[in-house]
């Protein structure tokens, strides 16, 4: 997480995914409604995601929960281990963030 250094430079979750690459893109065409793999970002806190996905998936736990869910709604592996970076980005961004308010808050 040194990467993301002062994570207040990200005003939202959604600019922290854009940076991690973990932010999906429109792919869609006519009535097929689809999102792809974002391969701009910080490729290496892209693949310490993925990697944290893939253990989750296989380990059991809310990761492979939220996994087999998508896998319900009728998203491919490959669009719900997609979902599950992006929610695993979002997590990292609001505990980098809690975070930093405790330690704003302990220096005051």
């Amino acid at each position: 997480m040194g990467r993301v250094g002062d994570v207040s430079r990200f005003p939202t979750e959604h600019h922290f995914a854009s940076y991690t690459g973990s932010a999906s893109l429109d792919a869609s065409s006519g009535n097929n409604v689809r999102r792809r793999l974002h391969t701009g970002g910080n490729r290496a806190l892209n693949s310490v995601l993925h990697i944290v996905a893939v253990c989750q998936i296989r380990d059991g736990g809310r990761g492979q929960d939220y996994y087999l869910r998508k896998i319900a709604e009728g998203k491919t592996a490959a669009e719900a281990r997609r979902a599950l970076n992006r929610r695993l980005s979002n997590v990292v961004y609001r505990i980098m963030k809690r975070d930093q308010r405790n330690h704003l808050a302990q220096a005051a």
